[in-house]
């Protein structure tokens, strides 16, 4: 296993998650199913987060923060 592959694949997977959670929190859709929709990526994060601190350590608390904080709302179209 090539540490360095699976901590940019995690760190990918964390961003389209994080991506994917945004569009659906301020996209047109509404009702439960958005709810359970941005429920299931953040719980997906979640684990992907614990995958990546198992890695890299406490770095990957910062990474998820960072990932979070770094969508630009402004961007998705309400």
């Amino acid at each position: 296993m090539n540490s360095t592959s699976d901590v940019a694949r995690l760190k990918e997977q964390i961003d389209a998650e994080a991506e994917a959670a945004l569009l659906a929190l301020y996209g047109p859709a509404q009702g439960v199913s958005k709810h359970q929709f941005i429920t299931a990526r953040m719980e997906r994060m979640g684990m992907l987060h614990e995958k990546l601190r198992g890695i890299i350590g406490d770095d990957a608390d910062q990474y998820l923060i960072s990932a979070m904080e770094k969508r630009d709302i402004s961007q998705v179209s309400q």
